[in-house]
């Protein structure tokens, strides 16, 4: 594998494990320029890259390359400087124009942001796939820019990491500032907010921070869940929100989880987020995962057999992001190689995307964190109560403790007060059966798992 090639795995693999916006901020004009005696040298623009590299990405940049290439012992961050000896300028514009006009880069060139707006002129609803999993945010969004803080407002997006939902948002702002310029229209995550309110009060003009934000006639805020926790963030947000909602201003936000799953978040925002329209945006079928790949590959001009299109669809079920990782390999491997990969090929490229370290999930880490979640006493729930608020709790450990831990049923019914295995079965079919009809059960089980398997 050539450098190019591992930096591209590694690229992909960060494209779907952070943001987009942290994506292009600290991955952007990056490149692998050393490959000696077990040592990578990695070139970065600028010392705040090189710092965030190291201390914030360091570890998921150093699993994808030794995933791939385990002779790899070290990795080395360095600024690139016209003085440099591992780029020269030269070099360095001839690499800036090929990963403009290479259709295999990452097109960064797209990434233009609306220095008013700060949005994505990228993002509309041209490239946005519809189908069943996100119809209904879809129809919501264009309902907003029909009628515009008077039909739902707030407007309220969650699901997953990877399934569209900065896409949808942005491109709700987009059209709703060219339809009407005259609007003052705001796209910011809830980082960057934060982020603003810490400036502003280092600065000592917290005015300046409230004249900001409550300026605006439409105001997105995306990945609203990450204010969880920060009492003084909550307190301005609720106060910006208030002024916003009363002189008919529009707000829209996304997370990862509807309001009543977001934990330590205020009562008082947890109402007004539930106050307008929540819409969820799932996983998508089949169908719509291929409909997804078809579309990314004739805007991309990539010339893929559709074979291949299926194999990715039936293989990569998790969210778009990976789907597009996946492609974006396959085409490397196909240009760099000259050849069309076979099914086995296919799957071992697929794995690089999709494939992650197993961690170690604990029987007590689980019973943990399920009481956590459903917010109960961990003595009560191996008790013989019956009480739905304790039954549901325990028949969802049980179910974990069997699919995450792959603990036995003889196990499970021992470890919760002695109970018969057959109390293990039941517990574990019934919700298997029910996580497949049961949208709020099934965002429930995803959720824990996000809590289990974090770093």
């Amino acid at each position: 594998m050539t450098n190019e090639e591992l930096w591209q795995v590694v690229l992909n693999e960060a494209e779907i494990a952070v943001s987009r916006a942290n994506f292009i901020t600290w991955f952007k004009h990056t490149h692998i320029t050393r490959n000696e005696q077990g040592v990578i040298t990695v070139t970065v623009p600028n010392g705040f890259v090189k710092e965030w590299l190291e201390n914030k990405y360091h570890k998921l940049i150093m699993r994808t390359i030794r995933t791939n290439c385990p002779e790899i012992r070290s990795v080395e961050y360095v600024i690139t400087t016209a003085s440099s000896p591992q780029i020269s300028a030269k070099e360095q514009h001839v690499e800036q124009k090929q990963a403009v006009t290479s259709e295999d880069q990452l097109e960064f060139q797209e990434f233009s942001i609306d220095k008013e707006t700060n949005l994505n002129h990228r993002y509309v609803f041209d490239t946005f796939i519809v189908g069943a999993f996100n119809e209904l945010a879809y129809a919501a969004a264009q309902s907003v820019v029909k009628n515009i803080a008077s039909l739902y407002n707030p407007l309220f997006i969650y699901g997953g990491v990877g399934l569209g939902k900065t896409h949808l948002l942005q491109a709700t702002g987009n059209v709703i500032q060219q339809n009407n310029p005259s609007l003052k229209v705001h796209y910011a995550t809830s980082e960057r907010f934060t982020n603003d309110l810490i400036a502003a009060i280092q600065s000592h003009e917290p005015q300046r921070f409230k004249d900001r934000y409550r300026c605006f006639d439409v105001l997105i805020i995306d990945d609203i869940q990450f204010i969880a926790g920060k009492a003084r963030t909550q307190e301005e947000f609720f106060h910006t929100f208030n002024s916003l909602y009363e002189n008919n201003k529009q707000v829209i936000f996304s997370s990862d989880r509807p309001p009543k799953m977001i934990p330590d978040l205020e009562e008082r925002l947890r109402s007004r987020f539930e106050a307008g329209l929540i819409a969820d945006i799932s996983q998508p079928d089949y169908e719509t995962r291929l409909a997804i790949l078809k579309t990314k590959t004739a805007t991309k001009k990539y010339i893929i057999p559709l074979k291949i299109l299926e194999q990715i669809a039936a293989s990569v079920e998790k969210n778009i992001r990976e789907l597009e990782g996946a492609l974006n390999i396959i085409s490397a491997h196909m240009r760099t190689q000259g050849v069309i990969p076979d099914t086995d090929k296919v799957r071992e490229l697929i794995d690089q995307i999709t494939a992650k370290p197993k961690q170690v999930i604990t029987a007590s880490k689980i019973i943990k964190e399920v009481c956590s979640f459903y917010d109960i006493n961990e003595r009560h729930l191996f008790e013989r109560s019956r009480r739905r608020e304790i039954v549901k709790p325990r028949q969802v450990a049980m179910y974990l403790l069997r699919e995450d831990f792959e603990g036995s049923f003889p196990y499970i019914g021992q470890k919760f007060g002695g109970r018969d295995h057959t109390t293990a079965i039941h517990s574990y079919e019934k919700i298997a059966r029910d996580i497949k009809d049961d949208k709020k059960l099934s965002d429930e089980i995803r959720l824990l798992r996000d809590r289990l398997y974090e770093e």
